[in-house]
């Protein structure tokens, strides 16, 4: 499993629609875009990587109270064991109307060998 599959399960469950680099159907109420960051390797032995780090943000689009979906998403991710690298209020879109929340993930995984 990699991160994308892992959070889209996530949000899903939340019953949040989500989507990978931008949202191509009509637009919900709610809904979160999934952009990839890096893709890096970390701790090695024997000049072979051990551990995947995958990166992503969580761009979270609401013309509700994003401060509530904002908390639940949280409390899922780390029940999942994700890191949670940065939290930021992007700002409210007034063409759309729009609240944008972005929440910055990392997640670690085995190499397999």
């Amino acid at each position: 499993m990699n991160i994308l599959e892992e959070l889209n399960g996530l949000l899903t469950n939340l019953s949040i629609p989500v989507e990978t680099g931008e949202f191509s159907d009509a637009a919900p109420e709610t809904y979160v875009v999934l952009t990839p960051l890096t893709d890096r390797f970390e701790v090695y032995g024997d000049n072979f990587p051990q551990i995947d780090v995958n990166e992503v943000r969580i761009s979270l689009f609401t013309k509700g109270n994003y401060l509530e979906t904002k908390r639940q998403i949280t409390q899922v991710l780390l029940q999942a064991d994700f890191t949670i690298t940065d939290r930021l209020f992007v700002g409210f879109e007034k063409e759309a109307k729009y609240f944008h929340v972005a929440i910055d993930v990392a997640k670690h995984y085995e190499m397999e060998g």
